[in-house]
């Protein structure tokens, strides 16, 4: 058996902020794989269903905890206590300051760095559980850290948040067999498209021409001044009789 633990804070008015994106990743979950309807147990909100992989079908239960993050522990300890559990039977999903948004982490054990619902973990289950984390950008300025934490993700936010989501969703069954396999496949699913540069056109049978210091490109090319010279005229008047008539059309 697998816990998928989602961290946030419970309440509509939480619903959307970013400090609940551990909720939302749960929440993907559970409705892409078919998870049976939230029921409230373990002081949690509770979904049983199961992640069919390489392994093959794997009884899964996600958990939110609805004591607020702080006590996030409590539940997590209730259903370890009741299904008797080890840390490493669970994983966690929450947001992440120190990660750019849409990048996402994945590691057993670690600190809390910060993080409330990671530390009651921590004291209530030990540190040997597996960690999700979900980059959602760091402010910038310390003072905006609470606000920017407990605001609701921007709009500008929305076209990599949903990817985000439906790549972990995507990937979810992986986490019963290869960690590093679920944070591939996160990874390539949400990765940008980068265009391809321009390349530059070849017009000299295939070689470029360099680009440094004193090189000509092929359309400055210098004609060879030494090539089918005339010698110098011995005449200086015919020389001039000669530029001036040639000079009339």
């Amino acid at each position: 058996m697998i816990v998928l633990v989602g961290l946030g804070n419970p309440g509509e008015k939480h619903a959307r902020h970013r400090h609940n994106v551990g909720f939302m990743a749960a929440d993907a979950i559970g409705d892409a794989h078919g998870f049976g309807p939230a029921r409230a147990k373990f002081n949690a909100e509770i979904r049983e269903g199961f992640l069919t992989g390489d392994s093959g079908r794997v009884k899964a239960l996600i958990v939110k905890p609805q004591t607020y993050m702080n006590e996030s522990g409590l539940a997590v300890r209730q259903v370890a206590d009741f299904y008797k559990l080890e840390p490493q039977d669970f994983v966690v999903f929450y947001d992440e300051l120190d990660l750019a948004s849409g990048k996402l982490r994945i590691k057993t054990g670690g600190g809390a760095a910060g993080h409330n619902g990671i530390r009651s973990i921590d004291a209530h289950l030990g540190n040997g559980f597996r960690r999700v984390r979900i980059g959602i950008d760091h402010p910038g300025d310390r003072s905006k850290v609470t606000s920017h934490v407990l605001g609701n993700f921007a709009k500008a936010d929305q076209e990599w948040l949903g990817l985000m989501l439906d790549a972990i969703a995507s990937a979810a069954p992986y986490l019963t067999t290869d960690d590093q396999r679920f944070a591939s496949e996160v990874g390539q699913r949400t990765a940008p498209i980068r265009p391809e540069k321009p390349r530059r056109a070849n017009t000299d049978s295939g070689k470029s021409k360099p680009s440094g210091d004193g090189a000509a490109s092929a359309d400055q090319k210098q004609p060879d001044k030494t090539k089918d010279a005339a010698p110098p005229s011995q005449n200086p008047f015919a020389d001039a009789l000669q530029n001036l008539f040639g000079r009339k059309k």
